[in-house]
C-alpha cells in the first residue's frame, strides 16, 4: 500500500488517497510504461509474464484509521458482456493504462460509468454499490468492472478515461472500434470479526459519514504484460470463447 497514483500523479509520490497494490512490486508514483513493463517482481501467478499494475483505493477501518488487508485477489480478462464478439477481441497493446469508476463518487446513482462496481458477501448477505456488513466467516467481494473498447491510438488520455469505452449492447461504439478483453477486478477480504465491514470506507469516501461507504469505488490498471503471454491468452480463451479461469492459456497451457 501506498499514498502514489502513478496514472493520476505521476512524479508525485504521496499526493494521493491510499492506495491498495497488486501486480507489479515496483510500481510507484515514478513509474512508467517502460518501467512497468521491463522492470520489478509481481505478485500475480506467474510471476514476470505479468507485471502489470493493479490498484483501488485502501480499505479503512474507521475505528482506528487503519487499512484492511486484502486476503487475496483475483483479475480476469473476459470477453465481455456488450455484444463484443469474442472472436473480435483484440490483445492489449503495451503502455496501456487506464481508471474505472471515479474517486471523487458520493451518491449511489448515476450513470454505470461512474459506478462500475459492486460489493457482495459470499454468505449472500450483500449484493449493492455501497460496502454491505458481511458475517463472520464469509468474504467481502469489491468487483470493479473496466471498459473495453479502445479508440485505437491513444494509451492514455487527460482523464485516464476517454480514450476507452464501455461496450453498447451491440459491441463497440464507432468511437472506441478496438474490443480488448474485458478486466475485472476481484478484491476479497475476509470477515473475522462481527460488524467489522460496517466501520469499513474506502481511503477515497470523501464524503459524509452518514452515507454507506464504497460509492466512490474504483480501479487502477496499468499494462505490464509480456506480449507472448498475453497473445496465447487472447487467442486460446477469449477469441475462443472458452472460460480460462484465471490461469490457463486455453492450448493446454496454465500460467503458475
Amino acid at each position: 500500500m501506498s499514498f502514489d497514483d502513478p496514472i493520476v500523479y505521476p512524479g508525485q509520490p504521496g499526493r494521493s488517497h491510499l492506495h491498495a497494490f497488486f501486480g507489479n512490486t515496483g510500481a510507484n508514483a515514478s513509474s512508467t510504461a517502460s518501467s512497468i513493463a521491463n522492470s520489478g517482481n509481481s505478485t500475480c501467478r506467474g510471476g514476470t509474464l505479468n507485471r502489470s499494475a493493479y490498484w483501488v483505493p485502501a480499505m479503512i477501518d474507521t475505528r482506528d484509521g487503519s487499512p484492511v488487508k486484502p486476503q487475496t485477489a483475483n483479475f480476469y480478462y473476459k470477453t465481455g458482456y456488450g455484444g463484443v464478439v469474442p472472436s473480435s477481441v483484440q490483445s492489449m497493446p503495451a503502455g496501456l493504462r487506464m481508471i474505472a469508476g471515479d474517486a471523487k463518487n458520493a451518491a449511489p446513482g448515476g450513470k454505470y460509468e461512474r459506478m462500475p462496481f459492486g460489493y457482495s458477501c459470499t454468505d449472500g448477505s450483500g449484493n449493492s454499490r455501497s460496502i454491505p456488513n458481511c458475517s463472520v466467516g464469509a468474504e467481502l467481494w469489491q468487483t470493479v468492472n473496466f471498459p473495453q473498447c479502445w479508440d485505437g491510438v491513444n494509451l492514455d488520455s487527460p482523464d485516464h478515461k476517454s480514450h476507452m469505452a464501455y461496450p453498447t449492447g451491440g459491441g463497440c461504439p464507432a468511437s472506441h472500434p478496438v474490443p480488448l478483453p474485458e478486466i475485472t477486478f476481484n478484491i476479497v477480504y475476509m470477515i473475522t470479526e462481527a460488524n467489522s465491514a460496517s466501520h469499513w470506507r474506502l481511503a477515497s469516501d470523501n464524503y459524509s459519514t452518514t452515507f454507506p461507504g464504497g460509492y466512490s469505488g474504483h480501479g487502477d490498471w496499468f499494462n505490464g504484460w509480456r506480449e507472448e503471454a498475453m497473445d496465447a491468452f487472447v487467442r486460446g480463451c477469449d477469441q475462443a470463447a472458452l472460460d480460462c479461469h484465471s490461469h490457463l492459456l486455453g492450448d493446454g497451457r496454465a500460467i503458475h
